[in-house]
């Protein structure tokens, strides 16, 4: 489905709902963004050129090396997410938003997936919520290009969760943050009032076989603490629940889940492919998470 605003475009066009694409303002200024011949652009004169597998390429500024998925690790990433290991978390997400009340999912609500990838959990919560509609952040190009064609009810944008996000204020319903960068400040602009932002970190115990086995760096034990202090001034927590369960990985998934995480940067990618290799096929492991719920405080006026 492509749902764009009115005019006659030469270029490729977004790939998203109508609601979404309206929500969308320029990263450098805040201005509401158009779409015209050449792509989009704001009243400043800003311009940001649009895919042609539909996303907008809102990035600005040069992004740190290594901060974006490669093509390879999006591959991996997708043959991960396609055999269902981690869709317990995907689930999780769907059930805590349609048991929040937060407002506006009957009417056709906005969640927006910043740092999402490619759209995995989104999707999910999606087809739980069949009058939502969605958008996805990451950085990563490659990433974008699955997650704008990922579903018929979302679109994608490349953009830095530490600069500002290309949304008008008081844009989103809910806003998902599984694994990802958190700038509590930008969410805290972009949700509205009554909406509920819903995080997923890692718990202690998250991988503890690959990591054990592979000697891999734990989870920072001041992991919670550090969630806390960057959220506090932005928001409240109003629920955590705790989700653990079983995956049975072939070595390919065990070098995709690993390496989805800080945990082995240190070992060279051929070092840690040797390791893996010396695993039991299948290899039992513990996904360990913890979901947070939390509402945004109120504005100073």
């Amino acid at each position: 489905m492509t749902n764009t605003r009115t005019g006659t475009h030469s270029g490729p066009e977004l790939r998203m709902p109508a609601s979404v694409a309206a929500a969308l303002t320029c990263p450098v200024c805040g201005d509401p963004l158009e779409q015209g011949p050449h792509g989009l652009s704001c009243v400043s004169g800003h311009s940001f050129n649009i895919a042609r597998e539909g996303y907008a390429g809102l990035l600005t500024g040069a992004t740190p090396p290594g901060t974006g998925d490669s093509k390879d690790m999006v591959a991996a990433r997708l043959r991960f997410q396609a055999k269902g290991h981690y869709d317990p978390i995907g689930l999780a997400l769907a059930e805590q938003l349609t048991g929040t009340g937060a407002a506006g999912f009957a009417d056709g609500g906005v969640i927006v997936d910043v740092g999402g990838g490619t759209s995995h959990y989104l999707n999910q919560v999606l087809d739980q919520l069949p009058a939502a509609v969605g958008l996805t952040t990451d950085v990563s190009k490659f990433a974008a290009r699955k997650a704008a064609k990922a579903h018929p009810r979302s679109g994608a944008v490349t953009a830095d969760s530490w600069r500002r996000l290309p949304l008008a204020d008081d844009t989103a319903d809910a806003l998902l943050n599984v694994f990802a960068p958190r700038n509590a400040a930008e969410f805290h602009r972009v949700l509205k009032p009554e909406g509920v932002l819903l995080v997923v970190t890692p718990a202690a115990d998250h991988l503890t076989e690959p990591r054990e086995a592979l000697g891999l760096l734990a989870v920072d034990p001041r992991k919670d603490e550090r969630l806390a202090e960057g959220l506090r001034d932005h928001f409240t927590l109003d629920s955590s629940r705790d989700l653990r369960f079983t995956m049975e990985l072939a070595h390919e998934d065990v070098l995709t889940v690993v390496g989805m995480g800080p945990s082995a940067r240190h070992v060279s990618p051929e070092e840690l492919a040797e390791r893996v290799a010396k695993l039991p096929e299948p290899f039992r492991t513990t996904a360990s998470v913890r979901l947070g719920t939390y509402r945004p405080l109120l504005r100073n006026t």
